[in-house]
């Protein structure tokens, strides 16, 4: 058994396809094949149900798997070691974003990496129990989303809390006029305009609808999209009004659209910036954590 195959066998679960497993390991198609059967027939055991595709791991497969998973986590936190040991912080984060959080993630980024110039970043959007999920399999360095905080004291996340700042209405004055004389704007108001919303299965948009519902109203999307960019765009041509979390735009990439503060009781979740537990997280997540914790902090009290 070599690391090789360890990795092939986590590319193969990411995957889910011989061919693009290979692809992602920098293999053929039968050197990754082999070099997986090899491992079964030296653990004596069938860790992958194979078809004419790849049709998903055996129960003992799963098991196998949980541990080439650590092991894996443990040799790339190795080598980032070294480099960052020869090098300074470098190497690429893997950072897992549940949509509209009250953080811009790139001005965090860019924050960092005024410091830690030897920083690349992969992001990817997924959903609450993905990004628990994908922190526990290591399958993302960092998580920034929507928490209970006693699940994540329970599973040893450490964690940096956000900012809950509110949430804000954001329209085209151009297009919604009557908006400009309010300083804020209530339930009652909002369910009569139209709307340009996230799709129903995020927890941003569950948390408004459970609210509405609660007050006796309904919103009215007259866009729904998974896409923050499509939702904003409906707003600067006036198909809606949209409603944000406060601190996940740029106001300055929009200096068209204006925003106004919604009264609405606080998320029952907290927003947070999430990492694995002490020995765990790999040396660039915790070295990455530390650096956002410390940048976070002075933006808050600036």
């Amino acid at each position: 058994m070599d690391i090789k195959q360890l990795i092939y066998l986590c590319n193969l679960e990411r995957e889910k396809h011989f061919g693009r497993a290979a692809e992602a390991s920098f293999v053929s198609q039968p050197t990754l094949s082999m070099r997986l059967k090899n491992l079964e027939k030296e653990l004596d055991l069938n860790l992958i149900n194979r078809g004419n595709n790849f049709e998903g791991f055996t129960a003992e497969g799963v098991r196998v798997l949980s541990w080439a998973r650590e092991i894996v986590s443990v040799y790339e936190g190795l080598k980032l070691e070294v480099e960052s040991l020869k090098q300074g912080l470098s190497g690429t984060l893997r950072i897992g974003v549940m949509p509209q959080c009250s953080i811009s993630l790139p001005a965090l980024l860019k924050g960092i990496g005024e410091s830690h110039a030897g920083l690349d970043y992969r992001v990817s959007e997924v959903s609450a129990d993905q990004l628990i999920e994908a922190l526990s399999s290591h399958s993302v360095d960092i998580g920034i989303g929507f928490f209970e905080f006693s699940t994540l004291n329970e599973l040893r996340f450490q964690l940096f809390p956000l900012q809950d700042g509110g949430v804000d209405l954001v329209y085209h004055p151009q297009h919604f006029p009557q908006l400009e004389v309010l300083t804020n704007i209530n339930a009652q108001q909002v369910a009569a305009l139209p709307l340009c919303l996230s799709e129903s299965s995020r927890y941003f948009r569950r948390y408004l609808d459970n609210y509405f519902r609660q007050s006796g109203l309904e919103l009215h999307p007259i866009l729904e999209s998974t896409s923050i960019f499509q939702l904003m765009q409906g707003v600067f041509v006036g198909l809606g009004c949209a409603l944000v979390p406060r601190g996940h735009l740029i106001d300055a990439m929009s200096p068209a659209l204006r925003r106004c503060p919604l009264e609405i009781a606080p998320m029952s979740r907290h927003a947070a910036l999430v990492v694995a537990e002490p020995g765990r997280a790999t040396p660039l997540a915790q070295h990455f954590f530390a650096a956002a914790s410390q940048w976070l902090a002075a933006q808050a009290t600036d």
